[in-house]
């Protein structure tokens, strides 16, 4: 028998090393950008997880901790913020509390079944090389693990680019971001730690705050009624984009029924909200981060467009709104 000496033991735990991480990017190259996508699609509604998460938008970062669990379905997530007044977010299901300490209070309110941190992923059945190109362009550590990075490049002006960065172990999305015509990001989300696939305790998903004593407010709920047929459409959709939805929402307070049209090309969405009786000509723009709106009176109706698009898409979907 050959015994090994120091020094190549040293080389032989050098060449491992190099071997494995030789390895990775080979296992990862294996899969193509549409196997990622299943991949991350499933890890996103079946992973458990908790961390820390960095938001960035408009310049201003913010950190949270999340805990986020399912089970039969049902999405359980407690998120902390880490800064300002302590808000905690507790949700199970659909049904959200809004914790304020500060204030000693509880906001009750419905939600979604979107993802509260990626409401912006790409779905494995779009249609690339439609309206989009999608690739693999690096392979990088986030949150100390190793990652592929997808890039999702729009075919015109009327949508943003897509980053995500995907775990190779689990697909799940450890980082994400929009990406401005000039390659700036304008909002990002990113782990900066990580526990993913382990059981999550239920006492983790408890409020961190006795709320036994807390005013508790529950926010009014929209009446929603589906639109077989709109009256309104588009005459000026940009390509890719189609009808998703429409319905007629009376908000809490009021009588007055507002009309939602939502278009999607399959990632990116422009909500367009109609209201009669409009008092202002004036056209309005604004700006929040990746989302733009644009607001404008047509035949006495007030048309507003929002999404996290481009400021010309939701120009050019209000402005082409007519009635039938």
């Amino acid at each position: 028998m050959i015994k090994a000496g120091p020094h190549s033991t040293v080389t032989l735990l050098l060449a491992l090393v190099g071997n494995c991480l030789f390895l990775a990017p080979v296992m990862a190259a294996d899969r193509g950008p549409h196997d990622w996508l299943d991949r991350m699609s499933s890890a996103v509604q079946t992973t458990d997880y908790q961390g820390t998460v960095i938001r960035i938008s408009d310049g201003r970062a913010e950190a949270l901790k999340i805990v986020h669990s399912v089970s039969d379905g049902v999405i359980r997530e407690k998120v902390i913020a880490q800064e300002g007044n302590g808000l905690e977010i507790i949700r199970n299901g659909n049904e959200v509390h809004c914790i304020l300490p500060a204030r000693k209070s509880v906001l009750v309110e419905e939600w979604n079944d979107q993802s509260t941190l990626f409401s912006t992923l790409p779905s494995s059945n779009m249609r690339f090389g439609n309206e989009y190109d999608v690739k693999i362009v690096a392979k990088e550590r986030v949150a100390g693990r190793e990652t592929v990075e997808l890039a999702i490049k729009p075919h015109d002006v009327y949508r943003y680019e897509h980053r995500v960065w995907l775990d190779v172990d689990t697909g799940f999305p450890l980082q994400t971001q929009l990406i401005d015509d000039d390659g700036s990001a304008l909002e990002q989300v990113k782990f900066a730690d990580i526990s993913l696939g382990r059981k999550i305790k239920a006492s983790a998903l408890k409020p961190s705050y006795s709320t036994e004593n807390f005013k508790w407010y529950n926010q009014p709920r929209r009446r929603v009624t589906p639109v077989v047929d709109s009256v309104w459409q588009s005459t000026d959709l940009p390509i890719g984009f189609v009808l998703i939805s429409a319905q007629q929402e009376v908000m809490p307070g009021t009588d007055e029924a507002v009309t939602h049209i939502l278009y999607s090309d399959g990632l990116a969405n422009v909500s367009v909200f109609i209201a009669a009786h409009a008092n202002k000509k004036v056209s309005e723009r604004s700006r929040v981060g990746a989302s733009n709106s644009y607001s404008t009176v047509i035949d006495s109706y007030r048309i507003t467009a929002v999404g996290e698009v481009p400021a010309i898409t939701v120009e050019q979907v209000a402005s082409s709104m007519r009635l039938r």
